[in-house]
């Protein structure tokens, strides 16, 4: 492994990613009105859901388990949602967040995969896990359909940011270019598709020719059941 491919900046890109989607999968609890212990759960897996399945296919050290900054961050985000209303997170604020999180991750993920002796192409394909899994485990678990099968631009942004990070570092030397300026050039890339997708409801095609049209998307969080009152669920779920 080359370990001149960590540097503080893929660290700072780590933690900013568990915490957005920490924040996220606190979130969806909170919606479901569940006990802090089940928000903890929720904050835990999609925060380090997409980076630990991305160490177990490239035969790393499990990060939270070698760090424990990681496992902190996710239950402290979850503490600070179980004290604040729901509704300070509405809107398109927590997208615009997450799509920090997603090219961030893509950013890491690749990286860390090359630095593990990973060839270019399984590389970016380990960013877009990285970035995407955690979101997807958490929605699974929740049982509310998953953003990756909605013809957004999601996926398609993870994938942006984690082959400019793999193609970029394969000419890094010969053009005598740092990685962070790559790192940070592929997070801009991969968080400016994502954010201009949220926008302008920009789409990819779906399977038989029909287009996506500006039409409102649900939030990440979007309620799907009828809950009364907007108070912190630091109150405890109804009894």
């Amino acid at each position: 492994m080359n370990e001149t491919v960590l540097t503080p900046i893929l660290d700072w890109l780590d933690i900013a990613g568990i915490a957005v989607f920490a924040l996220s999968g606190a979130l969806v609890a909170a919606r479901e009105r569940q006990t802090f212990v089940t928000m903890g759960f929720f904050a835990l897996v999609t925060g380090v859901g997409g980076g630990t399945v991305r160490d177990l296919l490239i035969d790393a050290p499990v990060f939270w388990m070698q760090d424990p900054w990681a496992s902190t961050v996710c239950l402290m985000t979850a503490l600070i949602v179980w004290f604040t209303p729901v509704r300070w997170w509405d809107g398109k604020l927590l997208d615009y967040a997450d799509a920090l999180g997603l090219a961030a991750y893509a950013v890491l993920g690749s990286a860390k995969a090359l630095a593990y002796g990973i060839p270019p192409l399984p590389a970016a394909l380990m960013g877009v896990i990285t970035g995407c899994v955690g979101g997807v485990i958490r929605d699974v678990v929740a049982g509310r359909p998953s953003i990756i099968i909605r013809p957004e631009l999601y996926v398609t942004a993870a994938a942006l940011s984690a082959a400019i990070t793999v193609i970029a570092m394969q000419f890094a030397g010969a053009l005598a270019i740092n990685n962070w300026v790559i790192w940070i050039a592929a997070f801009l890339a991969g968080f400016a598709m994502r954010a201009a997708a949220i926008h302008f409801e920009l789409g990819l095609p779906s399977y038989g020719g029909s287009s996506y049209g500006r039409k409102q998307e649900p939030s990440l969080i979007a309620d799907t059941k009828d809950h009364s009152g907007d108070s912190s669920p630091g109150s405890g779920p109804p009894g």
